[in-house]
């Protein structure tokens, strides 16, 4: 535990969750490898040569780039982003507005199904379950995992993820929004990340105080520094008591 800023009192926790509470990266990678072969089946389906393509980020990438050029605020629902390119792909191959339509959603709801296929350790149950009895817990991610499907919903008083109305972190937006939410002043939220930019900068940029987490040292460097940093959640607790 390491100290870069005085901590003053506070009165809830916000977490970001994807490599903060558990490793996202191996679950991100397993889940592209399912959703190639599930592509591949999916478009063979709607009468596309499958073996004439390689339905992985090669082929999906230059749709994605339409998409945003197209309606740049997407880039704040990294889900409904994805959806969209799906269905700008299937076109491409095809398939008719409304087939792509079904082809796109129900690819998304595999791939959230996929990406949220894992299980946490009892010991960050348990942890998340100290934790909520001492304070109320925020969910705040840029990402689309499912909360109720892994099982730490019921931890969270409020979960605010980036969409067309949630501004992607960075942005204060979710940060200001949380702390409304819990009629708090932002200085009053302790944010919990393991990126220096979207965590760390983004929360102080708000004026809340600021944990970085950063146990798979994937998130981004630091640009400013945090209130203090960890090494892991468990010492949480010691700033508690």
């Amino acid at each position: 535990m390491r100290f870069y800023r005085r901590l003053h009192p506070f009165h809830a926790i916000s977490f970001d969750l994807d490599d903060t509470l558990y490793s996202n990266q191996p679950i991100m990678v397993a889940t592209d490898k399912k959703m190639v072969a599930y592509l591949n089946k999916s478009l063979s389906d709607y009468g596309i040569n499958s073996q004439l393509y390689s339905f992985d980020f090669s082929f999906w990438t230059p749709f994605r780039q339409q998409v945003i050029a197209q309606s740049p605020e997407l880039q704040h629902d990294v889900g409904l982003l994805r959806e969209k390119t799906y269905y700008l792909g299937a076109l491409s191959l095809g398939l008719t507005s409304v087939e792509a339509d079904i082809f796109a959603a129900t690819a998304l709801v595999y791939f959230i199904e996929q990406r949220s296929n894992f299980i946490l350790p009892q010991q960050t149950h348990d942890f998340l379950t100290f934790l909520k009895g001492k304070m109320p817990l925020v969910a705040i991610s840029n990402g689309n995992v499912d909360t109720q499907k892994i099982g730490i919903a019921k931890y969270f008083t409020e979960h605010f993820h980036a969409s067309i109305a949630n501004k992607l972190k960075p942005d204060r937006d979710m940060f200001d929004k949380t702390c409304a939410a819990l009629q708090i002043c932002p200085e009053q939220l302790l944010h919990v990340g393991d990126c220096g930019k979207n965590d760390v900068f983004g929360a102080i940029n708000a004026g809340c105080q600021t944990v970085w987490l950063n146990p798979y040292k994937v998130g981004k460097p630091l640009k400013v520094l945090p209130t203090l940093a960890l090494d892991n959640i468990e010492q949480l607790a010691k700033i508690l008591t």
